[in-house]
């Protein structure tokens, strides 16, 4: 060890106190440029784009999960050689964000409409610049490992540049058009928004059925929303519904309305579902517009933006849920409610924004035609191009990718990037791209919807790194790596990248690899929600435990598509395991470990040094697979039990009998010491990057363990030494469950003669004794116990240590409780009667005690039988 890393050993803190360290070793690293990726490096790349955090956000559990992963990937390659490049930036949310400037005006009395359209721009522009991007700092100070000099913003002028230039192609190569569909429309909001964003809940509502027309050739249909029958065109029927077919190609008289409406038959019935007829109303409802399509039907709208009734009559003016009582009660004024059944609980969408009630709505808008992008998207995964981890997740991906309806990608907003499309005063439409000047004269005006989030952010892999141009970033990073995301919008976004990504890039696929993640809920499981009261600030646990603290916890819990469950304990055990590192690499340095010089050869080592080399040579083959894998999960749990388990309780534990002995074992043992360390804060380090940095600079006296090189297996086993240890363990084991059965404290030392001639554990003799708190037999010394294990024997002089008569008492009254229990369970399993009329569940844990109360017998009564006579 150099001389300054052992002055720093000696001035190390006592205790590891994350705030201490953790601002200040991120800072140091972004102004070293650790996290810069030079696209002209000779290194490959190792790529991965950041899903973009809403510029509205700030940092949830979701977010901590997803980047711990990230970050460890990153770090772990760059550390290997690779030229990596973690690329960050915002997306900028355009409901959310606007929705927040709204409100601020809100406040002042104003709507955006008082300020105009260009105004209100500018004034989300000032927002952004003012309360945008909280996120980032917390990235900081989790520890993300992201190139910031590269940060993007779906809204900058380079990325805007690129949602014009695809557009422009799309529109040209006719992939892009305008037409009159049902979308999913906010009357809160006042826009269309995209599947993801529509959130569904069981709600209490009712079931009405309503008899349409008189006498035998009336029909019988049921809806939960009675205001739309007010623009019904139609009632379908199956076409091989007996019941119905003198009916189908006659029209029926729509109450309420006094108009007649046809009945047509159409496959998409279901004759087994409710009375086998249904209302269509092909303006509000999307299955119903198709059944329209299919049979020429007009289109009547009846509800305006605001979900407020536009039909001429009595209902005219009503909110709809106005319009919905209204309209029943005049129904059931004419006889013609069948039936009502309230509550009718079930499944409806809100706005993900506001929690409004969506109301589906007929609308001109922008639509992509998906057919050729989404088949390019599925064929790249069957194709191999991409490969989606886990491998099961791949067929809701073609699930999803293989029945895509065309994509809504117009909002009502004013916050986003503009269509670029124009409009002349005698029909023209002209689409401009971004090196050519609009339309100018008297008439021409330009569409004043704004293109869906998805549509930018789908562009990410590419657009982040200087498309359209041809940068040397784009050659460099494009492809990317892989993508590390949520399962829950492997449709909405993952699928748009891929279709994005493949049409603009001639063929190529965004990533290499899909790597699916699953959501982050709370220790029971359940779903974190603010309406639950269970949702977790991670900023909170950073405070009270240290990042990396959360970041283990995290990595612990996520195997691949798995939810995570995560609870306060749990962070907390990690904070253990955290000061655990701190205090077993302190004893090591304090102690001399070292990594200067070449190892000793292994004939110059102990049985312990060659076991512990051994098993750190298999854990970082170990570690390696599962990182390929990205199994997060097993790769935590390897590393924590390697550390926890054979470093620190055991190898620590062994090298202290061998370093108190001095000479030239002991040299060997802080050389070994000193290798273990290294390596094992190498491979934690991606994964809990602060402690270890303090650490390993300490110890290796190096600038910086994010530079270091990735630890290689050397290859070098050793079976022998790993049985040997194995055999030592399983000795002290033993030994220690006798103790912990006889009351003796852990402190407490204990008069024993160990007979190890013979075996491969006399050359241990010191350290089994160091660790069990053996003393040597003196005069007088008389075996009380004498427990055979693994060829050795240990015996055991209690008498001096217990109190006899003391510890037979409390035992005798354990095993008359045990023989209690015994009994009680045994009469009730024999008592047929009870096995009759009693539920599995319960006889199940009846036996499940009575095998407990047999185990507590044997145990109680072999450590009666161990205790001294007399």
């Amino acid at each position: 060890m150099s001389t300054s890393a052992g002055d720093e050993a000696a001035t190390l803190p006592t205790t590891y106190t994350p705030a201490d360290v953790e601002g200040e070793l991120y800072e140091r690293w972004v102004e070293r440029g650790y996290f810069s990726a030079d696209a002209k490096s000779d290194k490959p790349p190792f790529t991965i784009v950041i899903p973009p955090p809403n510029v509205t956000g700030s940092l949830h559990l979701g977010h901590a999960f997803e980047h711990t992963l990230i970050d460890a990937l990153v770090r772990r390659k760059r550390m290997q050689g690779y030229e990596a490049l973690w690329q960050p930036g915002m997306d900028h949310a355009g409901i959310a964000t606007q929705n927040v400037v709204e409100r601020e005006l809100a406040k002042e009395g104003k709507s955006r409409h008082d300020l105009g359209r260009e105004a209100f721009v500018e004034r989300v522009w000032k927002w952004k610049a003012e309360s945008g991007g909280q996120i980032s700092g917390q990235m900081r100070r989790l520890g993300d490992g992201v190139d910031w000099s590269r940060e993007r913003f779906t809204m900058d002028e380079g990325l805007s540049q690129a949602v014009q230039t695809i557009f422009k192609k799309l529109f040209d190569d006719e992939l892009i058009y305008r037409a009159e569909r049902i979308i999913n429309w906010c009357p809160r909001c006042l826009t269309a928004i995209s599947d993801i964003e529509v959130e569904y809940q069981d709600d209490d509502g009712e079931l009405v059925s309503i008899r349409y027309g008189e006498g035998e050739n009336s029909i019988v249909v049921a809806t939960t929303r009675a205001e739309t029958m007010l623009g019904d065109t139609a009632v379908a029927v199956h076409p091989e519904d007996e019941r119905y077919k003198h009916l189908v190609g006659t029209e029926i008289e729509l109450p309420l309305t006094g108009r007649r409406i046809p009945i047509v038959a159409d496959a998409h019935v279901d004759p087994e579902f409710g009375t086998g007829a249904v209302k269509v109303t092909p303006a509000h409802d999307p299955n119903d517009f198709e059944i329209g399509q299919r049979h020429g039907l007009p289109n009547i709208a009846v509800m305006d933006e605001h979900a407020v009734i536009t039909a001429h009559g009595p209902f005219l003016g009503l909110d709809r849920l106005e319009a919905r009582s209204a309209i029943v009660a005049a129904l059931r004024a004419e006889g013609r409610i069948v039936a009502e059944k309230r509550p009718y609980v079930h499944s409806v969408g809100h706005c993900s924004r506001c929690k409004t009630t969506i109301e589906p709505r007929l609308s001109m808008q922008w639509w992509v035609k998906v057919g050729p992008l989404a088949e390019a998207a599925g064929d790249a995964v069957r194709d191999g191009k991409v490969k989606i981890h886990p491998q099961e997740m791949e067929k809701r991906y073609f699930d999803w990718v293989d029945n895509l309806h065309d994509w809504c990608i117009s909002r009502q907003l004013w916050w986003g990037h503009r269509i670029p499309v124009w409009y002349g005063p005698n029909g023209e439409v002209v689409c401009v791209g971004p090196d050519e000047q609009p339309p100018t004269g008297e008439g021409w005006h330009q569409d004043t919807d704004v293109l869906d989030t998805w549509f930018s952010s789908g562009l990410w892999p590419f657009s982040t790194l200087g498309w359209p141009e041809q940068t040397d970033s784009l050659a460099k990073f494009y492809p990317n790596s892989v993508l590390v995301t949520g399962y829950d919008i492997l449709f909405f976004w993952v699928a748009r990248m891929m279709m994005f990504g493949l049409y603009a890039m001639d063929g190529t696929p965004p990533f290499h690899t899909i790597a699916l993640h699953g959501m982050v809920r709370d220790q029971n499981g359940k779903k974190m929600s603010k309406s639950f009261g269970n949702v977790v600030n991670p900023l909170d646990w950073m405070d009270k435990y240290g990042s990396d603290a959360l970041r283990f916890t995290l990595a612990r819990g996520a195997n691949p598509g798995v939810d995570v469950p995560i609870g306060e304990d749990w962070v907390q055990a990690a904070r253990n395991f955290a000061n655990k590192i701190w205090n077993a690499t302190r004893f090591a340095l304090m102690n001399g470990a070292t990594v200067e010089g070449p190892l000793p050869a292994p004939e110059e080592l102990t049985a312990a040094d060659r076991w512990i080399l051994s098993r750190l040579n298999s854990t970082v083959a170990e570690v390696d697979g599962l990182y390929e894998d990205y199994q997060f999960s097993k790769l935590s749990e390897a590393l924590y039990h390697f550390a926890w388990d054979e470093v620190f309780d055991w190898y620590v534990e062994l090298s202290k009998t061998t370093l108190a002995k001095g000479g030239p074992q002991a040299d060997a043992a802080r050389r070994v010491l000193g290798e273990v360390l290294d390596v094992t804060l190498r491979l934690l380090h991606p994964i809990v990057p602060f402690v270890t940095e303090t650490l390993w600079t300490t110890l290796t006296g190096a600038e910086s363990v994010v530079i270091a090189d990735w630890p290689k297996d050397s290859g070098f086993r050793d079976a022998a030494a790993e049985a040997e240890i194995a055999t030592l363990q399983q000795v002290v084991t033993e030994v220690r469950r006798f103790r912990t059965d006889q009351g003796l404290k852990p402190g407490q030392r204990v008069p024993a003669r160990l007979e190890l001639a013979g075996t491969a554990l006399a050359a241990h003799e010191d350290a089994i004794r160091s660790l069990l708190r053996l003393t040597a037999p003196e005069e007088g010394f008389s075996a009380t116990a004498s427990l055979p294990v693994a060829g050795a024997t240990v015996a055991l002089d209690l008498s001096g240590t217990i109190d006899v008569a003391a510890e037979r008492k409390r035992l005798a009254k354990d095993l008359a409780a045990a023989e209690k229990e015994k009994a009680q369970t045994t009469a009730k399993l024999g008592n047929e009667a009870f096995l009759a009329k009693a539920p599995d569940e319960v006889v199940a844990k009846i036996k499940g005690r009575q095998e407990a109360a047999d185990a507590d017998i044997a145990r109680i009564t072999a450590q009666l039988a161990a205790l001294p006579q007399g």
